[in-house]
């Protein structure tokens, strides 16, 4: 079935008035217009003019905000800007509903040739990394290093834990779902979901749980909101069926770019299992294991996360700026090995 087979939704123009996305001190957010797509863009200062630029693509029912614990942390080193998915964060969705692997990395190609930033340092967690791996096995000439945290590359034996979330691919479930959950607050949704991303939810500040409680808030309000997961649900789980050079194995193989693989060991929604694999299809990896962390380690661990991608830029013969270490501490045990 293709992602266009669900019910549309209103256009953009036509969308309702919803409360304006929160941005974090230092941060900057602002619309991006591209043929057939309009992007919201997270972007921080860095510390001086002409640092390299990086990317972050968030995952399924993230959006850009994943990335604010991680991006000051890097901010001597590279020109960071995060982006929203089409139909996710402040993007709206996209004009031909494409929510695809190809078409979530069409989007991304169309801002990185539009923006004139490439080669990039190109992040990408759980959808964010399927959709960046076809964009540096396409594009090689628009990524410097690629950094892929808990990265939906396809499973044979998939976790229990994860089936729930395939589920909103098949069609009618998501009504399903939105009747049987229409009493839940926005509170107890956020706490479901830190429960299956989070190693350990007690790690979640009050501060980052109040925000996003208001963010889910903000979401449910979306009329396309549930729309956009369910497409991309769909999305990632025709991707796991695809075969031959289209196949996201495949195009692991034909990532030419230095890769730094993070994987947490109670990660629910990416088995841990397949850390090991990713490493061997990765020409150039380096291989970051978090046996406590869960499936967003960049929120959970950023410290450990940023002090990683610093050592793959050493690796890769990148400047490391400042080399800072103030405030970066490995407060997670880690194992780390070079594979390729």
């Amino acid at each position: 079935m293709s992602s266009t087979d669900l019910p549309s939704v209103p256009p953009a123009t036509v969308l309702p008035k919803v409360a304006a996305v929160k941005v974090a001190d230092g941060e900057h957010l602002r619309s991006v217009h591209l043929a057939g797509v309009t992007l919201a863009v997270r972007s921080r200062r860095p510390v001086r003019e002409g640092l390299p630029p990086a990317l972050y693509v968030h995952g399924l029912g993230g959006s850009s905000q994943n990335w604010s614990a991680l991006m000051p942390l890097l901010d001597d080193v590279v020109d960071s800007e995060a982006v929203d998915l089409p139909g996710f964060g402040d993007s709206p969705p996209p004009d031909d509903g494409d929510y695809s692997i190809t078409g979530h990395a069409r989007a991304v190609i169309r801002y990185l040739d539009a923006a004139g930033r490439g080669p990039v340092h190109l992040f990408g967690n759980s959808l964010g990394g399927a959709v960046v791996t076809r964009v540096a096995a396409v594009r090689p000439d628009l990524v410097r290093t690629l950094t892929l945290v808990s990265p939906a590359l396809p499973e044979i034996r998939v976790q229990r834990s994860a089936v729930p979330t395939g589920l909103l691919a098949l069609p009618g479930v998501v009504s399903l779902f939105t009747r049987l959950t229409r009493e839940w607050t926005a509170e107890q949704r956020v706490r479901g979901v830190t429960a299956l991303c989070y190693g350990d939810p007690g790690r979640v500040t009050p501060e980052a749980f109040r925000n996003a409680v208001e963010e889910m808030e903000r979401r449910l309000q979306l009329p396309y909101f549930w729309d956009a997961m369910a497409r991309s649900a769909r999305g990632i789980v025709n991707a796991y069926t695809l075969g031959g050079q289209h196949g996201l194995w495949r195009q692991a193989g034909r990532v030419l770019a230095p890769t730094l693989l993070v994987y947490g060991g109670r990660d629910q929604l990416v088995g841990y299992r397949m850390a090991q694999r990713a490493a061997r299809a990765f020409r150039d990896s380096r291989l970051l294991t978090l046996p406590d962390a869960g499936h967003v380690a960049m929120m959970e661990y950023p410290e450990t996360v940023a002090t990683a991608f610093r050592e793959l830029l050493a690796y890769a013969g990148e400047s490391t700026g400042d080399n800072r270490t103030d405030g970066v501490v490995d407060d997670e045990p880690a194992n780390q090995t070079t594979g390729g």
